[in-house]
């Protein structure tokens, strides 16, 4: 079922987030499914739990819509529950960002070029994987939101004072996404 993705302000996304309960397949599997009907109809590229307002570490992430400009993802896509991260590089890269709870906000954001991460997969069978290029950045924001953290907390404070404005508006409700959001 789509559900409202909570946005810039809310509580839940400040949330270090609990392990999910992996006893609780019939849980998990709803979660998931929710989560991949709130991606595919907001058009995004990855959604963490807490962004529809289930403080839990899962993401998913789907690079297909686009490998036009990245080929090497056309099949990537993953769920990934319980990450760990293993190892980072100490090579960096830069990518402009932006994030279905912060809409309409864009910004270059620095982080490993490289990750190695174990984690359950849909099935809850256990995977360790490593991940480079765009796939790594795309894991690495939705992990982010899985300790409280946003893009935004991880780009330059001068870009960030110029930013206020916007997202003040975006906190107290006055956002114009094509999906729906909720504030709380």
């Amino acid at each position: 079922m789509i559900q409202p993705i909570y946005v810039y302000g809310s509580a839940v996304l400040r949330e270090v987030a609990a392990e999910a309960d992996l006893s609780d397949r019939e849980g998990i599997a709803t979660l998931v499914k929710d989560m991949k009907d709130t991606l595919a109809h907001a058009d995004g590229c990855g959604l963490a739990a807490p962004q529809i307002g289930v403080s839990r570490r899962v993401v998913i992430v789907d690079g297909t819509g686009m490998a036009d400009m990245y080929p090497y993802l056309k099949d990537f896509r993953r769920v990934i529950i319980n990450p760990e991260v293993l190892e980072e590089s100490e090579k960096t890269c830069e990518y402009n960002e932006g994030c279905l709870s912060i809409p309409g906000i864009y910004a270059d954001v620095t982080r490993p070029a490289s990750i190695k991460l174990r984690y359950y997969d849909e099935n809850l069978e256990q995977v360790t994987e490593d991940f480079d290029r765009f796939a790594a950045r795309m894991v690495q924001h939705e992990l982010s939101h899985l300790d409280g953290d946003l893009f935004t907390d991880h780009i330059a404070p001068i870009r960030r004072k110029i930013l206020s404005k916007k997202l003040l508006n975006i906190a107290h409700g006055k956002t114009a996404a094509r999906y729906a959001t909720k504030l709380k």
